[in-house]
């Protein structure tokens, strides 16, 4: 598949087809000065340096990729090398290969499971097409710090007086497993095998650590 003509369609794409090119001087801050020990050039990675292809590629083939050191850069040796790497758009990269902002409000035990919209950024060291910062749906999926362990062990032993219930922000089941003494011993032993088999979690949407 030729992505040529879809690449000509990405905002500020130029002539000379170069990538991860930045027009201001704020890459200055992440990369190496004259106050900092000095690294060898052919180690920098984004936003310190930029990278052209100098033929179209075809998505999924590895391709050499030249590479120049940004204006005002410090560094050892020659500021043109050459890397290789995929062809292929930055939304295209691996989940490993980008960091996304995680949001912390939605339900992350839901069925069906909820899927939310959120940005995503390439990590430094990957050379793509197009925006490194791009949009992504992904599932819900975050935590607060519960721990499965311990929610199963307040069930097992204070699960009467409500224990486990509290700890996972069940403020009003817990006062009702209070004051019945755990629903006569039934209701803990329902909690402790719905709080085993992850079925009963945080109030919050959270997931078990």
């Amino acid at each position: 598949m030729d992505i040529q003509s879809k690449e000509n369609r990405l905002k500020g794409d130029t002539g000379d087809k170069a990538i991860n090119f930045s027009g201001s001087d704020d890459y200055l801050k992440s990369c190496p000065t004259l106050e900092q020990e000095v690294p060898d050039c052919a180690v920098l990675n984004y936003p310190c340096i930029t990278c052209d292809r100098s033929v179209d590629c075809i998505y999924g083939n590895l391709y050499n990729y030249t590479c120049f050191v940004k204006p005002k850069i410090v560094c050892n040796g020659s500021k043109t090398f050459n890397r290789t790497s995929v062809c292929r758009f930055c939304y295209q990269t691996d989940k490993w290969e980008h960091r996304c902002d995680q949001k912390a409000n939605c339900n992350s035990l839901a069925s069906p499971l909820k899927f939310y919209t959120t940005n995503c950024t390439v990590s430094d060291d990957i050379i793509c097409l197009g925006k490194r910062r791009f949009l992504k749906k992904i599932r819900c999926s975050w935590t607060a710090g519960t721990r499965w362990g311990t929610a199963l062990i307040l069930a097992l032993t204070l699960g009467g007086f409500g224990a486990d219930r509290f700890y996972l922000g069940h403020w009003q089941e817990g006062i009702g497993k209070l004051f019945s003494f755990g629903g006569l011993g039934v209701w803990t032993l329902v909690d402790a095998l719905l709080i085993g088999i992850h079925h009963l979690g945080p109030a919050d949407g959270s997931l078990y650590i």
